[in-house]
């Protein structure tokens, strides 16, 4: 797993959410810290979209570009990606207004920045079940708080 480094402008995060619209981020880039600066870009930008509907045909369309599949096993997640739209649109309507590669790199740095904080809500079977990945699952240890 590569170490975060910080964002330094929100011209960086503007890159990550126009790729992943246009499929254009190399595999490399698409981290967990680029999901969630795309997610919040999006929250940002395009309040016209209604994201928990359009996000998840954006990832499988991304996935795919990238010689990904979209299985029971592997690609989309579909309660990891509606868990984290909460979480995102929880932390920017929280967040001190300032610029948007703040508001990630403020994000990376809480316990959404490790990439396995769903953990602390649902049981490792439950969220990797294929039940999981095909349709949201409440989680099964504790509330999400958003």
């Amino acid at each position: 797993m590569t170490a975060f480094v910080p964002f330094s402008t929100d011209d960086e995060i503007a890159v990550l959410g126009r790729g992943l619209i246009d499929r254009t981020v190399p595999k490399p880039q698409w981290t967990h810290a680029a999901h969630f600066a795309a997610t919040l870009w999006l929250l940002s930008t395009r309040p016209d979209l209604d994201l928990f509907l359009v996000l998840p045909g954006l990832i499988r369309a991304y996935n795919e570009s990238i010689g990904g599949i979209n299985s029971d096993t592997s690609g989309y997640h579909e309660t990891i990606t509606q868990a984290s739209i909460r979480a995102a649109q929880d932390y920017l309507a929280n967040s001190p207004t300032r610029p948007l590669f703040m508001t990630v790199n403020a994000l990376m740095a809480s316990p959404l920045g490790k990439s396995d904080w769903l953990l602390a809500y649902w049981s490792r079977e439950r969220l990797f079940s294929v039940e999981a990945r095909r349709a949201w699952l409440d989680p099964d240890l504790r509330v999400l708080p958003f």
